[in-house]
């Protein structure tokens, strides 16, 4: 019975594995489709949003089955549970993305890109965030599930010289007002999904310890 359990298990965490590696995708390709000022990437960025929506409902499927088939107990009813747990930020990282590359396509390709530098960091940083939450979860690693916590910082302060800089831009010339917004509202996306991130290494913490401390986010 236990080597079943453990079978079913392995399979479930190479489904985390490869909805981790399809959300960082979406990431980074939301980030060219900005920058390179890309409306067919962006438009391919949400079409395959659904992949990772399906891939959502697959997972939610493998723990379900395993929670009423196999009936875990302790930490691995935690394992399984924070999974249930965690697709739904990662589906929702997946949304935030796709919600990028909709702004991008509104823009068109020819909008000037404000604060750069500062929104490219924000998409790297995020996506190391969302790596390092699965292998987190994978490796039950409660310290790199707190690297990620940390980690956040770092985004929140890149959303504070993004927002500065763009503020400075529009006491410059108001005419950029439009473009401002809309790059605000892009970096306040990324954030989000720090902060989605954030959550799902708090519930690796929760699946190694049993202790949870943070806020689910919508």
């Amino acid at each position: 019975m236990r080597r079943v359990f453990d079978e079913q298990l392995d399979e479930l965490v190479q489904e985390m594995i490869a909805m981790g590696a399809m959300i960082e995708n979406s990431i980074d390709k939301a980030c060219d489709a900005l920058l390179g000022r890309d409306v067919k990437l962006a438009r391919a960025v949400m079409q395959a949003d659904s992949m990772i929506d399906q891939k959502e409902r697959k997972i939610e499927a493998m723990c379900l089955r395993i929670l009423l088939m196999q009936q875990p107990i302790a930490r691995d009813l935690r394992k399984v549970s924070s999974a249930l747990k965690m697709i739904t930020d990662m589906e929702r990282v997946g949304d935030q993305a796709a919600d990028i590359c909709e702004i991008v396509i509104m823009m068109g390709d020819s909008f000037e890109i404000l604060s750069a530098e500062n929104i490219s960091d924000m998409a790297h940083e995020t996506m190391k965030m969302v790596h390092l939450s699965i292998d987190a979860y994978v490796a039950s690693d409660v310290d790199l599930a707190r690297e990620v916590m940390a980690l956040d910082d770092v985004v929140d302060e890149l959303f504070m010289q993004v927002k500065d800089e763009l503020i400075e831009i529009l006491s410059l010339d108001s005419s950029k007002g439009q473009h401002a917004l809309d790059l605000l509202m892009i970096a306040k996306y990324f954030e989000r999904i720090g902060d989605h991130a954030v959550n799902i290494g708090e519930w690796v913490e929760f699946s190694v310890t049993g202790n949870y401390k943070g806020e689910e986010l919508q």
